[in-house]
């Protein structure tokens, strides 16, 4: 079964996101990292919470993996994510590891 890892990154008063540093720059890096180990990506840009409610998330980053075997193998090369994340946020990104169900 195809797992996934949901990295969110939370919109609060006053907090910062880079979205052209976080497409241009952390995503390519993630790709070059796992992209071997990955069945699919996706990015979501945060723009609303609901009608006239501002987003809850700067953006959701969505990384299937065919199994969790893969997924464990791209967590274990996250090291250098992990440190690049200053650059383009200064939010505290919060993580959903999961079981592709639909």
């Amino acid at each position: 079964m195809s797992a996934s890892v949901q990295v969110l990154y939370p919109a609060s008063d006053g907090s910062t996101f880079d979205h052209d540093y976080y497409v241009g720059t952390h995503m390519k890096m993630v790709q070059e990292a796992w992209g071997d180990l990955m069945q699919q990506i996706v990015v979501t840009k945060g723009v609303a919470g609901g009608p006239e409610t501002p987003p809850g998330y700067h953006a959701v980053a969505t990384m299937v993996f065919p199994d969790e075997a893969a997924m464990q193998a791209a967590l274990g090369k996250a090291g250098p994510l992990l440190k690049d994340i200053p650059n383009f946020t200064d939010t505290t990104p919060q993580m959903l590891i999961g079981e592709v169900v639909g």
